[in-house]
C-alpha cells in the first residue's frame, strides 16, 4: 500500500485540504511584501546639496532661494541642478547670464543633502545619505537579504527534514517575525544590513515549507490546483504591498506594517498538521496515524479505523530507511538522483535569472512608481491561472519547457525590435514577464513532484539556492550593457532557452504518485532517455 491509497480513503482534496491552504495564505503573502521591498524603502528621491550653511556670511540674506542654487549648483545635462556637486566658491556672475555652457571648479557636496519628500517621507537613502558614491549600498542590502534567503534555503532542507516541515515552519515564522520588526529599528546601515541577511533567512524557510505541506496532503489529481492557486498568495502580496507602500511613505512603518502578517502566522500555526508523509518516512507512525483520523473526520469520512490502523500505516514506511538520516549527500549517492538533481538545478537557475533577468530590465509603464508595481503585480495572476490549465492538459514537463522557452523567444524578439516601437517592445515584455512568471509557478510544483519525501526538502532547498544564484547574476548580467547594449539580453534569452530545453530531459509527472524513498527514483524511469 502507498500513500495515495491512504489519500483516497480520507479525501485527498476536501475541506482539511482547503483549510491547510488559507492557514499557509498569511505567511506567504509576507515573501512577496520583503522580497520586493527593497523596491520602496531603499527608493532614490530626487536630492541636490545642502547649500544652507551658505548664509553663515550674510551675503544671501536677503537672496531668493533660486537665486542662492544658482550661484551654489552648476547644472546637468538635463537642465536641472546637479545631484553630487556644487561650486567650490559662490559664481555670483551667473545671476547675470545665467549661462547653462558656465564651466568653473566644482567639489562634493560639503554639506549633506537635501531631498524631495513628495513621494518618501523617508528611505534607506535619506536615512543614511546612501547616494552620489555611497548610492550602491542601497542595492548591496538587497543582494545581502538574497544571500540570506540562499543559505536560509539550504538550513531550512536539511531541518525540515531532519526535524519535520511543522516545527521548521515555525522557527521559519518566529525568526522572519524577530528580525523583520528589528530591522525597523536599526541605528545604523551596518545592523540594518544584518537584520535583513537573517530576516530573509527565517522567510526562506516559510516559502518552501508551506508549498510542501500543501502538497504532501494533496491527491495526484489536485496537486497542480494546490500548487497554482496557494501561489496566488504571492499576487496578492505583491499588489498589497504597492498599495502599502502608497499609503505608508515611511521605511521603518513600512518594515514593520510589511511584517505584520507574519503574527497571525504564528497563532494560527498551532492548528497547521505535520505532514503525515514525512512522519511515516520517519517511522512516526503513531503520530501520522493521529492526524490521518483528524483529516478523515474533518473530511467527513467517518471511523476508518478498520482500514487504516497501525498495522496498515507500518507497511507503508520502507523499514530499510526506516532510521536514516538523509542530508543532501543524498542528493547525488545514486545515478539517476545525480541526474535529477544537475538537470532541476539548471532549470532552477535558469527560470530564476530570466525572471528578474526580465523584471530588472523592463523600463516603466509611464506611470509613477506605485501603479507601475501593482499593474506588473496584477500581469501575474492570468499567467498562473493559464499554467493550471495547462499543467492538466499537457503535463507539467511541456508546460516547464513551452514557457521557458517563450519567454526566451519574447527577449529575442525584443532584441531585434527598434527603440522607436516602443508600445510593441512594451507589450512582447509584459508578455515575456508573465510566461517567466508561468516558469516560475510551474517549476515549484514541478519539482516537489520530482524528489521522494525523504529528501524532499533537501531537494527544493538545493534548487532554492540555484535560484537565489540566478538572482544574484540577473543584475550583474544587466550591467554588461556598458560594454554592448544587447549583451545582456542575449545572454538571458540563452539561459530561458537552455533551461526549457533541460526541462525536456525531465520525466512527467502528471497523474503519477509522489515518490516516497530514493529506491522510488532509482527503480522507476525517472528520466528520459
Amino acid at each position: 500500500m502507498k500513500f495515495e491509497n491512504i489519500l483516497e480513503e480520507i479525501n485527498g482534496f476536501g475541506p482539511y485540504q482547503i483549510f491547510i491552504i488559507v492557514l499557509l495564505c498569511a505567511p506567504r503573502i509576507v515573501l512577496p511584501c520583503h522580497y520586493l521591498l527593497n523596491n520602496f524603502i531603499a527608493a532614490l528621491p530626487p536630492h541636490r546639496c545642502d547649500i544652507s550653511t551658505l548664509d553663515d556670511g550674510g551675503h544671501f540674506r536677503n537672496w531668493t532661494q533660486q537665486q542662492r542654487l544658482t550661484v551654489s549648483l552648476p547644472l546637468g545635462e538635463d537642465g536641472g541642478f546637479r545631484s553630487c556637486e556644487m561650486f567650490a566658491e559662490p559664481q555670483f556672475q551667473l545671476l547675470v547670464n545665467g549661462s547653462k555652457d558656465f564651466e568653473a571648479t566644482t567639489v562634493p557636496c560639503q554639506s549633506g543633502w537635501v531631498y524631495d519628500n513628495s513621494s518618501f517621507t523617508s528611505t534607506l537613502a535619506t536615512e543614511w545619505d546612501l547616494v552620489c558614491d555611497r548610492k550602491s549600498l542601497t542595492q548591496t542590502t538587497s543582494s545581502i537579504f538574497f544571500f540570506g534567503v540562499m543559505i536560509g534555503a539550504i538550513a531550512s532542507g536539511f531541518l525540515s527534514d531532519r526535524y519535520g516541515r511543522r516545527n521548521t515552519l515555525l522557527a521559519s515564522y518566529i525568526m522572519a517575525a524577530v528580525f523583520g520588526f528589528s530591522s525597523a529599528f536599526a541605528n545604523s546601515y551596518v545592523v540594518f544590513a544584518v537584520l535583513r541577511f537573517f530576516t530573509g533567512f527565517g522567510l526562506t524557510g516559510i516559502g518552501v515549507n508551506s508549498l510542501v505541506l500543501s502538497i504532501e496532503w494533496a491527491d495526484t489529481d489536485h496537486r497542480s490546483f494546490i500548487g497554482v492557486i496557494g501561489s496566488l498568495s504571492w499576487c496578492l502580496g505583491n499588489m498589497l504591498l504597492a498599495a502599502l507602500a502608497y499609503l505608508v511613505n515611511d521605511w521603518r512603518n513600512l518594515t514593520m506594517t510589511a511584517t505584520a502578517p507574519l503574527g497571525l502566522a504564528i497563532l494560527t500555526w498551532w492548528w497547521i498538521p505535520e505532514s503525515a508523509r514525512w512522519l511515516l518516512a520517519h517511522g512516526k507512525v503513531e503520530k501520522a496515524k493521529f492526524y490521518i483520523d483528524k483529516c478523515a473526520k474533518f473530511n467527513k469520512r467517518g471511523d476508518l479505523s478498520d482500514k487504516i490502523n497501525l498495522e496498515t500505516l507500518s507497511s507503508i514506511e520502507d523499514e530499510e530507511n526506516k532510521d536514516n538520516n538523509y542530508t543532501y549527500l543524498d542528493l547525488i549517492k545514486t545515478p539517476k538522483m545525480r541526474k535529477l538533481t544537475l538537470l532541476t538545478g539548471i532549470v532552477w537557475y535558469g527560470v530564476a535569472s530570466t525572471y528578474y533577468g526580465i523584471s530588472l530590465n523592463i523600463g516603466g509603464l509611464g506611470m509613477n512608481i506605485y501603479l507601475t508595481h501593482f499593474i506588473y503585480a496584477a500581469i501575474e495572476v492570468p499567467a498562473k491561472l493559464m499554467v493550471y490549465c495547462c499543467l492538466n492538459i499537457v503535463g507539467r514537463r511541456k508546460c516547464q519547457a513551452g514557457t521557458l522557452l517563450l519567454t526566451g523567444l519574447c527577449i529575442a524578439i525584443n532584441i531585434f525590435l527598434p527603440q522607436d516601437l516602443w508600445h510593441l517592445r512594451i507589450i512582447v515584455g509584459i508578455l515575456g514577464k508573465g510566461l517567466s512568471e508561468a516558469a516560475f509557478t510551474t517549476v515549484y510544483l514541478y519539482t516537489t513532484e520530482l524528489y521522494p519525501t525523504v529528501v524532499r526538502q533537501n531537494g527544493l532547498g538545493y534548487c532554492s539556492v540555484m535560484s537565489r544564484l540566478g538572482v544574484s547574476v540577473a543584475p550583474l548580467i544587466l550591467m554588461l550593457e556598458d560594454f554592448w547594449t544587447p549583451l545582456p539580453q542575449i545572454i538571458i534569452c540563452s539561459a530561458a532557452f537552455v533551461s526549457g530545453l533541460v526541462a525536456l530531459l525531465l520525466p512527467e509527472t502528471l497523474k503519477e504518485r509522489l515518490p516516497e524513498t530514493i529506491q522510488d527514483v532509482e527503480q522507476k524511469t525517472m528520466l528520459v532517455n
